[in-house]
């Protein structure tokens, strides 16, 4: 044992770090006692994790293969959780040229095993017939398995959590519709794991020996289908039981639209998971089990999963939810601070108030917006401007947010995400909406000249061609509406939180 703990600790490269499953594994992979190394294009991102502080995180993605390359310098295990969920045409030969570069600088820098996360295959469906993105998992996993490094290729189902896609897809649907006119895969065999057990799996899969190069099955004990889920999440949730009526007619696209329209999931993440319910996804071994032993009480059975997410969203206790990745196509360039950066073409409309209340009172109001709590104005603004962004294909508002009450960057907030947060001070969101240009909208608290609290509030946009330009014009006579109500009520809610009068006499927006 002391040998043991005297030996260096395993140095793991996780990719996907700002993802659902890589922000878990890597704390998972901390407390085992791993270093850990993580890749990732927006490193800010993962600024404001507890855990960022005990690893390294380097710039790069797994396309560029100059920061593949230095990334897996001096590394052992390489975690692969990158997939192209939701994206455009063109995505599977991205992924095998990602997945094929990534494997040669595996062997380049003698990393000692690679460990893939993907998705269960039928064993009796034709790979041709497979849906196009559980095609491609299964191709990366095989590009992994034909390369130099040994290799260890996970394959789960649905994955059973707080905050994943999976179970934020079978919670909206159950809690919200009694009564559910549901495609035909809802009556289509499945196997799913509690991300707690596919995390065990993940980070025991370090120790396999050298010799193991395959692939495992993994899932949980309870093989169900769709509609059971449901009517056993109704269950443990407590609701009435809910009448499930199958329409073959459902197409997996049309399917899409539906779970759109109902649940926090766009259609374009929403497609790849019903196509993935398509066939049956039934573990056909548990070969796993000679390598990472099962414990008393693992894996968790599906009902002990569905209680555990639950009692993390009702606690606010969400580490990672399936919108921590970026929307595939969304804007990520930081906010401009120069005009010439826009051409000379950069609009802006910014509201000021003044405050009768503290910063911090402030503060919690702009730091809570969004989500359950709205945006202060016009709530039937918004929830069409959400609902068109639907419409669309886009994210829409009903994302929400991870936490009730605190944001770090890289949260997802409705049809926004956190590109910059300073305590007490500043938050800046860059739109993910289907727009012809790329929009910011910062709100900062802070004391002027005379010792007043002030709330300053501005929307950015920079065009993209003569429709941006259109679109501007054509909704800023409904700016004053929007933006003005949103300044005052935000200064409302904050002196409501410090308990004082909203006397306005003396504010101007």
């Amino acid at each position: 044992m002391r040998e043991r703990d005297a030996a260096p600790a395993l140095r793991c490269l996780v990719t996907g770090a700002t993802g659902y499953v890589g922000g878990r594994l890597v704390p998972s992979l901390l407390e085992a006692g791993y270093q850990v190394r993580c890749l990732a294009r927006s490193p800010e991102k993962l600024r404001d994790h507890p855990w960022v502080g005990r690893v390294e995180v380097v710039r790069g993605d797994v396309t560029d293969a100059a920061s593949v390359a230095d990334a897996l310098r001096g590394i052992d295990v390489a975690y692969y959780l990158v997939h192209a969920l939701g994206a455009g045409s063109g995505f599977e030969e991205t992924d095998r040229r990602a997945a094929r570069g990534f494997a040669d600088a595996a062997a380049t820098a003698a990393v000692r095993r690679i460990i893939y996360l993907g998705g269960l295959v039928p064993a009796d469906v034709p790979v041709q017939d497979l849906s196009v993105h559980l095609r491609s998992r299964a191709e990366v996993g095989e590009i992994f398995l034909a390369a130099p490094v040994p290799a260890t290729v996970l394959r789960a189902a649905v994955v059973i959590g707080s905050g994943s896609a999976s179970f934020e897809m079978l919670r909206y649907l159950t809690e919200r519709l009694p009564v559910m006119v549901t495609p035909s895969w809802v009556s289509t065999r499945i196997q799913p794991i509690a991300i707690r057990d596919a995390l065990r799996y993940l980070v025991g899969s370090v120790g396999m020996p050298r010799e193991v190069n395959r692939a495992f099955d993994i899932g949980g004990p309870d093989i169900m289908t769709y509609r059971d889920m449901m009517e056993r999440y109704a269950k443990v949730a407590g609701l009435p039981h809910r009448l499930i009526l199958p329409v073959p007619m459902l197409t997996p696209r049309l399917s899409s639209h539906w779970i759109g329209l109902v649940t926090p999931v766009p259609p374009s993440i929403a497609r790849p998971l019903a196509d993935s319910l398509r066939h049956e996804v039934v573990c056909d071994e548990h070969d796993i089990a000679r390598y990472v032993p099962d414990k008393q009480g693992a894996p968790l059975g599906f009902d002990e999963a569905l209680g555990l997410a639950l009692k993390r969203v009702r606690e606010a206790q969400v580490v990672t939810r399936w919108s921590n990745a970026s929307v595939p196509g969304a804007p990520s360039d930081p906010l401009p601070t120069d005009p010439e950066w826009a051409g000379g073409s950069l609009y802006t409309d910014v509201r000021q108030r003044t405050v009768d209340a503290s910063t911090g009172a402030l503060w919690r109001v702009v730091e809570g917006i969004g989500g359950d709590h709205g945006w202060y104005s016009f709530p039937l603004a918004w929830a069409l401007r959400g609902w068109f962004d639907r419409m669309v294909g886009g994210v829409g508002l009903r994302r929400g947010r991870r936490d009730a009450h605190r944001l770090r960057v890289g949260d997802s907030l409705d049809f926004w995400r956190v590109e910059e947060i300073v305590p007490g001070q500043l938050l800046r969101l860059r739109a993910e909406m289907r727009l012809p240009g790329l929009a910011w909208l910062e709100m900062t608290a802070q004391r002027d000249e005379h010792g007043r609290t002030r709330y300053r509030q501005r929307a950015v946009f920079h065009p993209r061609g003569l429709l941006g330009h259109a679109y501007w014009w054509s909704v800023s006579p409904f700016h004053a509406v929007v933006f003005g109500g949103m300044a005052r009520n935000v200064a409302k809610a904050a002196e409501a939180d410090a308990g004082l009068p909203a006397d306005t006499s003396h504010r101007r927006t």
